[in-house]
């Protein structure tokens, strides 16, 4: 599991892992009954507090995405009530991608980010936080 947490961002790490997760879940690479890693484990494999990860699974299991079932685990539900538009998967894909490239260049995450915050600030678009779902 590939989960990127950026220290410097003004999103939570809690929301950026809850996000990742529920894009996961959404696509697919997560599978319904699937288990979670156990969040110490994944706190720690992240460099983040066991409360921060605690919180992200708190959350959504309220969404309905996961459910604990106590020291079994965290378990993606049988039928997530996530469901991503084409576009949001194609977006998924697309992002995928450019991992993928950044991965063969040999670039980490910080460099990454960079480049593609200047590929958007470089576009005539007017509307940079628009969604086209």
């Amino acid at each position: 599991m590939r989960i990127w947490i950026d220290t410097g961002s003004r999103i939570p790490p809690y929301e950026q892992l809850r996000a990742q997760l529920r894009l996961m879940v959404s696509s697919g690479r997560l599978k319904p009954g699937e288990r979670l890693p156990p969040i110490r484990v994944l706190a720690q494999e992240l460099n983040l507090a066991p409360g921060t990860v605690a919180r992200a699974y708190r959350e959504m299991e309220w969404a309905g995405i996961v459910e604990g079932r106590g020291r079994a685990g965290t378990f993606v539900v049988d039928e997530p009530p996530v469901a991503f538009s084409v576009l949001e998967r194609q977006l998924a894909g697309a992002a995928e991608a450019f991992v993928a490239e950044a991965d063969r260049l040999g670039v980490g995450l910080q460099a990454a980010m960079l480049a593609l915050e200047s590929a958007f600030a470089a576009r005539s678009d007017p509307d940079p936080g628009r969604v086209g779902t």
